[in-house]
């Protein structure tokens, strides 16, 4: 086995070509470690949303809110079952989508607003009013999630816009929802809301508290096997997660192609790196030959050498797309049509899959060079 100190020598000795190397490999592991972040951040944006202990109830052949449609006369029969919370178990909310100009003059985009009860800000314990007020029952007052406070005119704290013509809402306070997707809604009174759409006394979804997670199974039983109406009922968490599929599906597909294509260049970058030190090298594979190392120990050596040239590079790259973290990146949730703020979400499982995805490049751009210089004929070398 060829001693480790000399590959660390041999990388030091070429600083030039070891930093282009190593930055170059950066570079493409920027772009999937940024790809998997976003991925994570769509997931920490929709899935968390949903919570264990309650389900979402539409009506069957909806695959979301904005489709569905509920009639009011059936939230008491929901509230039935011996497995809901008995303390504010069940909430009905009508949403709509509209359309608002981007504060930066770069066009419009739409976003979703959420009428809900007075108690729906209760029922979820994730929700914290940061600036002003809660909107009182029977108003026009709504506020807006943090993330597109600000991003659109009229929705900030003291704005104002129109849900319909002549039928404006006003902002009276931000809230944050622990990064979830209700930080890019808009929530207002459920009843002013569904006036103002002329929709009164219907609901796009209901959601119940259970008393237990374990307890889904025997009421989506009672609510779907009831023929007085045809609903489906899914676990909140569930419901977040489909709908994270086709943006993170999307978004991870446009990564990966990226860094795939980034990657062929930097495992060409190593190889010719490589070749450029076995041409350089000769004499001392001839050395190191004649000295008693097998072609296999050099082969072995080469190896690591770019496996650990790539490393480096990946752990700069990793370092970088940390900066990320400070960006938001709005995208349209597929299933709504409006625009939700995600950030770049930074986990473990980031960094492993990257260097991982380094090493392998490595492994693979070093293959041919480590081959040729294990092949290289001692007498021959030390002709050079």
């Amino acid at each position: 086995m060829v001693p480790i100190q000399y590959n660390a020598r041999s990388l030091m000795v070429r600083k030039v070509t070891t930093f282009a190397a190593a930055f170059g490999i950066a570079l493409v592991v920027f772009v999937f470690a940024g790809a998997l972040m976003l991925n994570e951040g769509v997931n920490r944006g929709l899935v968390t949303a949903g919570r264990p202990d309650v389900v979402i109830i539409l009506r069957k052949g909806s695959d979301a809110e904005l489709s569905s449609a509920i009639s009011n006369e059936y939230l008491g029969l929901f509230r039935g079952p011996p497995q809901v919370a008995q303390a504010g178990g069940v909430i009905g909310e009508i949403i709509v989508v509209v359309n608002a100009e981007r504060s930066d003059g770069s066009g419009v985009s739409n976003v979703l607003v959420r009428g809900t009860p007075a108690d729906g800000i209760a029922f979820r314990p994730e929700i914290r009013i940061t600036h002003g007020h809660a909107p009182r029952p029977g108003t026009d007052e709504v506020i807006v999630g943090k993330a597109i406070s600000g991003r659109f005119k009229g929705l900030e704290e003291g704005g104002s816009f129109d849900l319909r013509r002549n039928r404006p809402l006003h902002v009276v306070g931000e809230f944050s929802a622990d990064g979830s997707s209700y930080e890019s809604e808009v929530w207002g009174d459920l009843d002013k809301v569904r006036n103002s759409l002329g929709r009164e006394g219907v609901v796009s979804s209901v959601r119940v508290r259970l008393n237990s997670p374990s307890d889904f199974d025997a009421y989506r039983q009672t609510i779907e096997s009831d023929q007085r109406f045809s609903m489906k009922v899914m676990r909140e968490a569930d419901y977040y997660a489909k709908q994270s599929e086709a943006i993170g599906r999307f978004l991870m597909i446009i990564g990966v192609v990226m860094a795939v294509l980034f990657s062929l260049a930097a495992m060409i970058g190593a190889a010719i790196t490589m070749n450029g030190a076995v041409a350089h090298r000769v004499r001392e594979i001839g050395t190191l030959r004649a000295l008693g190392f097998s072609g296999r120990s050099i082969l072995l050596s080469f190896l690591i050498e770019a496996i650990v040239l790539s490393v480096i590079g990946g752990v700069i790259g990793s370092v970088l797309v940390l900066l990320l973290s400070f960006v938001k990146f709005p995208v349209i949730n597929f299933q709504t049509f409006s625009e939700i703020v995600i950030s770049f979400q930074a986990t473990p499982a980031v960094f492993w899959k990257a260097l991982v995805f380094s090493g392998v490049m490595g492994l693979i751009g070093g293959l041919v060079p480590a081959i040729r210089a294990s092949r290289v004929s001692p007498i021959e070398a030390m002709r050079a």
